[in-house]
């Protein structure tokens, strides 16, 4: 039901809502839009309608309502309906591009994220658009939190967040949580952009089914998509809007008209604003000029002096949100910020390499060379061949428009690569990736139309085959987030609403600015407020975690609540905590709230491997008399863990072992191999995996098959749990089967880090407590403990 829900109910719902506002316009501007462009005009209206909302945290909340209400003076307003035939090419067109940006997460069978591990901006994207639907930019109100450092380090900057606030309005209409929404938003906005491109490609190509074809290919470029893949939501948002800005030039063109009829591109030019900032000039002014240029050509200076004063007119009340923020953001951006050093590469590897503007670049990772870099090159010849077919074509034809929108984004792709940084460069890249394709396709649509079928055919099968294969390999290399670990942090977050401060002990950034917003959560390794320092006074780093018992006591006090991962190998938290529920991947414990801690010391015990250890004796008197006469020792006995190492002698040849952990090896192709366990007692164990795989995996303990599971994405020093087994003492065999590269998303990628070790272990951190009177210290001697507490009496 949840994959219908984001899938289908959720883009109908905006696809409606965007009918209802685009007729809107229509009515007000009296200009009779282009079929295929009412939906993305729509949509543009519904940024720039949200952008007014949130302008004001009173008025935030009533975001989703005005977009209901437009829509429903749109439908109202416009009745009788057209009665012309929908373009069932345009649609279908639409269709195809969303089926392609949705094939990697719902032929998972699961509503959930790409580009987990590989970039966490999503996370921050979903913080954003919570609190703008809201509370607007207002902080009022919130307690320190991971999610108030990530607001606060954009939302007073007059960060662009246009882009993200349909998803909002959405989200409150569907009443499912905007994470589960945010792939099928990206997939919406891909439809967009093929009926802009479709539009677009009219001008020049007669056969819709020619046109189709084209705005199928233009609308999935692979730079593009990749970012798509990695939650690149400003990046497909604004070549939709840029794509139909361009597609709605032509009444302005007209030497006759109403001033009114500026007001769709107006409007489409303050969604640009919206979804970029000030930034977005770049984008807008090649686009534009040449218009303004035609109309003093063709029609004289006057009317392209009334044309312009009446848009930028417009335009300036439209964008109002924007310019009252966007003026502290842009002046970030101009000075030695991120945004304009050249060495700044975010999680690039290197800057990008400028052929990957031409859409095709057939390698599972954007950031690394095709393995057939020379065929690449052939295939992107093709694409030039054909794109200088189309100029021709365009010219002779006078289909500015097309010739506008390439070269208006030829020429913003390449303002930022001479003056952002690589990593506002490549995103510049992928906004304009779709120019090249479409001018290419047309161009090879032009030549068919005009006798020369085989050269044209041979031309749109080489490009149209350097998109889908660089697609598909991007879809063979997509991280998906584990689902089911976040369905817990979202459980865990409305049950335990206001029930703060809140310490998650586990890398996810997504539960800290996200799911777990509202119990004010913070990370050791995230975004924070108050410092929580291990035991030496180092910091954990971004991308690891730390056993709960390498932290210092009073900083790890303050937090009432803690959210824990499990694992066999993880440390109970201090005796004042108590367990108060438990979930598959997460365990939360709280102490009372007021009550004053009677811990007077914590003795941490254990390893890496091991949450537990035999005490020394000496540590055990020393904490007994800091507790004094009338104290307690409190403890948790522990049995010990067994951890199996996946050794260079338990696999095949071939299969990468991690360099710093020998227990951790990498799996990328099809193999079995088997380990020995060599457990001290009988009794039931669990069976824990480390690490991350990403093709389908089974894992049989004695021959019997214990647990299946696909595609667990984990951070260094997290679990997946396998199941749990009864074992008697002594040796057992337990054997890993790994599927390799198959038909899945994400199974031929490339694992971010190594799965392993095998851990077993009888029960985790929910063990029970033992009190012993101080006096009584030389009991807990010799026994293996968690740790051990001095309480006062």
């Amino acid at each position: 039901m949840s994959l219908f829900i984001a899938w289908v109910a959720f883009p109908l719902v905006l696809a409606l809502l965007s009918l209802g506002c685009g007729l809107l316009l229509e009515s007000i501007s009296r200009v009779d839009l282009p079929g295929v462009l009412v939906l993305p005009v729509g949509f543009a209206v519904i940024v720039v309608a949200i952008e007014f909302a949130t302008m004001t945290s009173a008025t935030a909340s009533l975001s989703s309502p005005l977009v209901v209400a437009l829509a429903v003076a749109g439908l109202a307003l416009s009745v009788p309906w057209r009665r012309e035939a929908v373009d069932g090419y345009a649609a279908a067109a639409a269709v195809a591009v969303f089926a392609a940006f949705a094939a990697p997460v719902v032929l998972s069978g699961e509503a959930t994220l790409a580009g987990y591990i590989k970039l966490d901006d999503t996370a921050t994207w979903l913080a954003l658009t919570d609190r703008m639907l809201d509370q607007g930019r207002s902080l009022a109100g919130l307690a320190p939190s991971s999610y108030f450092a990530v607001l606060q380090d954009d939302l007073p900057q007059g960060y662009p967040v246009g882009s993200l606030l349909p998803l909002g309005a959405g989200h409150a209409l569907i009443g499912q949580d905007a994470a589960w929404l945010f792939q099928p938003y990206l997939a919406f906005l891909g439809s967009m952009l093929a009926l802009a491109l479709y539009s677009l490609a009219s001008s020049l190509v007669r056969s819709p089914t020619l046109r189709f074809l084209a705005a199928f290919v233009a609308g999935q470029p692979a730079l593009l998509y990749g970012y798509a893949l990695w939650g690149g939501v400003k990046e497909i948002a604004a070549a939709a809007l840029l794509a139909t800005l361009t597609g709605l030039l032509t009444p302005l063109l007209r030497a006759r008209g109403p001033v009114r009829s500026a007001i769709p591109l107006a409007v489409t030019s303050a969604a640009v604003l919206g979804a970029l900032s000030l930034g977005g000039i770049a984008w807008l002014a090649p686009i534009l000029l040449p218009a303004l240029l035609l109309i003093a050509l063709t029609h004289g200076r006057a009317p392209a002096v009334r044309r312009t004063a009446a848009y930028m007119g417009f335009t300036a009340v439209l964008a109002l949100p924007v310019l009252a923020t966007g003026f502290v953001f842009i002046g970030q951006a101009t000075g030695a910020s991120d945004l304009t050093r050249k060495n700044v590469l975010g999680n690039l590897f290197h800057p990008l390499i400028k052929l990957q503007f031409f859409g095709i670049w057939p390698t599972g990772d954007f950031r690394l060379s095709p393995a057939r870099l020379d065929v690449t090159h052939l295939l992107i010849l093709a694409l030039v061949v054909a794109a200088v077919a189309g100029v021709f074509f365009a010219w002779q034809h006078g289909a500015a428009v097309l010739l506008i929108y390439v070269a208006g984004l030829a020429i913003g792709a390449a303002l930022f690569v001479a003056f952002a940084s690589p990593w506002v460069s490549a995103k510049a890249l992928a906004t304009a990736s779709s120019a090249p394709l479409l001018l290419g396709m047309s161009g090879a649509a032009a030549v068919f139309e005009r006798g020369r079928r085989v050269e044209a055919v041979l031309l749109a099968a080489a490009i149209t085959g350097g998109v889908l294969w660089s697609n598909a390999l991007a879809y063979h290399d997509v991280t998906l987030a584990p689902r089911a670990q976040l369905v817990e942090l979202e459980r865990i977050g409305e049950q335990f609403a206001g029930q703060g401060p809140t310490l998650l002990n586990d890398y996810s950034p997504y539960g800290v600015r996200h799911f777990l917003r509202n119990v004010d959560a913070e990370g050791p390794a995230e975004r924070r407020i108050r410092p929580i320092p291990l035991r030496n006074g180092a910091l954990v780093q971004p991308g690891t975690t730390a056993d709960l018992d390498e932290f210092q006591l009073e900083p790890l006090l303050l937090y009432r609540t803690i959210a824990l991962r499990r694992s066999a190998t993880a440390s109970r938290p201090p005796s004042i905590y108590r367990l108060v529920w438990a979930g598959r991947y997460y365990e939360v414990w709280q102490r009372p709230s007021l009550t004053p801690s009677p811990i007077l010391e914590h003795l941490s015990l254990g390893s890496r491997y091991q949450p537990a250890a035999t005490p020394n004796c000496a540590d055990v008197q020393r904490l007994a008399g800091i507790a004094g006469s009338g104290g307690t020792l409190a403890t948790v006995e522990r049995p010990p863990v067994t951890t199996v190492e996946l050794s260079p002698t338990a696999y095949p040849a071939g299969l990468e072992r991690d360099g710093e952990d020998r227990r951790v090896l990498y799996l990328r192709r099809r193999t079995t191999l088997a380990v020995e366990a060599r457990l001290p007692a009988s009794g039931r164990y669990d069976v824990w995996l480390g690490g991350t795989f990403l093709a389908r995996l089974s894992l049989s303990v004695d021959g019997k098959l214990l647990a299946t599971r696909r595609h667990e994405l984990n951070w260094p020093g997290q679990y997946t749990p396998m199941g749990d087994v009864a074992l008697t003492a002594g040796l057992h065999r337990i054997t890993l089967s790994y599927g390799g590269p198959d038909l899945h998303p994400g199974s031929a990628g490339d694992p971010p880090f190594g799965a392993g070790p095998v851990v077993l272990g009888r029960g985790t951190a929910d063990r029970p407590m033992t009190y012993v009177l101080a006096s009584r210290w030389r009991s807990l001697c010799g026994k293996r403990l968690d740790w051990v507490e001095a309480l006062r009496g």
